[in-house]
């Protein structure tokens, strides 16, 4: 069930976003280097970022988890470098780093929610 659940999720994210590129007079997203810039400048605050990363837990949590499709080792981020954390969610947010499931998540962030996810993963051991 979970491999249609995602592939659904890609569709829904797909055709949102081809839908939002068609309209008339709708803004070009932001250079993902000035955003990945602007994000740098956000305070994490690691307490706030526990309460965001309950979803992440249930791929990047679990030891040796393979998605199902395609079929790729999920990385585990606990204690992953800060930076690499807002760039990376900042990428996928931007759509310069793809992965449909991740772009999905990454659509409803902040710039403040990724510092915050980022502060409190990087203080995981």
């Amino acid at each position: 069930m979970r491999p249609l659940r995602i592939a659904a999720l890609a569709v829904f994210t797909l055709l949102a976003t081809s839908a939002q590129a068609q309209q008339p007079g709708a803004s070009a997203p932001a250079p993902a280097a000035a955003t990945a810039q602007a994000a740098t400048t956000v305070k994490g605050n690691a307490e706030r970022g526990h309460e965001l990363t309950f979803t992440c837990k249930g791929c990047h949590g679990v030891t040796g988890y393979r998605n199902a499709y395609p079929n790729y080792h999920v990385p585990r981020l606990a204690g992953q470098n800060e930076q690499y954390l807002i760039n990376a969610l900042t990428g996928y947010r931007e759509g310069t780093r793809k992965h449909p499931t991740m772009q999905a998540q990454a659509q409803s962030f902040s710039p403040q929610d990724i510092a915050d996810i980022a502060a409190y993963l990087a203080t995981l051991k």
